[in-house]
């Protein structure tokens, strides 16, 4: 439990996280312990949710790149649409 909490990977404060809270839900710990033991938990929890929220903005990041602007979905749309076939054949009239 020494190690510094933003060194630590997702999983690994999640582990952490669990061995903390099974030890508060034993009781055996004076209150001092479990007090230190309380602010770690406090401090791995807030780890996992940075990592959570950091990879939400990933995902919404690759999602975003990967979709079409409206702008380019309207220009998709138009360039289907046979218009530029239309023009293309009237003029050869």
């Amino acid at each position: 439990m020494s190690t510094d909490v933003s060194e630590l990977s997702y999983e690994q404060a999640r582990d952490e996280l669990i061995k903390v809270v099974n030890e508060l839900e034993q009781g055996s710990s004076s209150l001092e312990e479990s007090l230190a033991l309380w602010e770690r938990g406090e401090a791995l929890a807030q780890r996992c949710e940075e990592w959570l929220v950091g990879a939400r903005a990933r995902l919404d990041g690759a999602r975003a790149a990967g979709s079409p602007t409206s702008t380019d979905a309207a220009r998709v749309a138009g360039s289907g649409n046979g218009s530029d076939a239309a023009s293309s054949a009237a003029a050869a009239d």
